[in-house]
Formats: structure tokens, C-alpha cells, sequence
């Protein structure tokens, strides 16, 4: 089984953007505008919401203050869909 991925920077670019740093150095930024739907997640429509995300070490991933997150998995696929 290959490691999980680990967020271990993260900085808001504006509008649904975020940069993000992985454990293995890839960087780069996910638009996640399409994500933002179900209980969690449409609340971070708010962009003054989004743009408060962080780095939760303890999950690996980033997330925001109403529970919020995406897998590391998830936001490592979508990053490499940029490249």
C-alpha cells in the first residue's frame, strides 16, 4: 500500500483557489469552486469562509473551522491534473 500524501503547506490564492504543498514537494493550486456542495462544504461558498482554510497536521489535509476538509488523496489527484 503506497503512503498517504500529506498537505503540508497551504496558502489561499482567491476565489475557490489554494496553494498547496505536499510531503513529497509537489506544490501547486486546486480550484475547488466545483467541490462545494453537501452539508460541510456549501457553507465555504462564503469566500471570507473559504479563505479562512488551514492545515489540520493531525489529518494531513486542509480544512476550516466548520468541520470541513478534503481528503489529502483527493486534492493530491485534482494537483496533478494541473501539472
Amino acid at each position: 500500500m503506497a503512503n498517504q500524501r500529506q498537505v503540508v503547506d497551504a496558502r489561499y490564492m482567491g476565489d475557490y483557489k489554494v496553494w498547496l504543498q505536499f510531503d513529497d514537494g509537489r506544490t501547486g493550486v486546486v480550484d475547488l469552486a466545483d467541490d462545494l456542495w453537501g452539508e460541510e462544504r456549501e457553507s465555504l461558498r462564503d469566500r471570507d469562509m473559504f479563505s479562512d482554510v488551514y492545515v489540520d497536521r493531525g489529518r494531513a489535509t486542509i480544512a476550516w473551522w466548520n468541520g470541513a476538509e478534503f481528503a489529502p488523496e483527493y486534492l493530491y489527484q485534482k494537483l496533478n491534473q494541473v501539472h
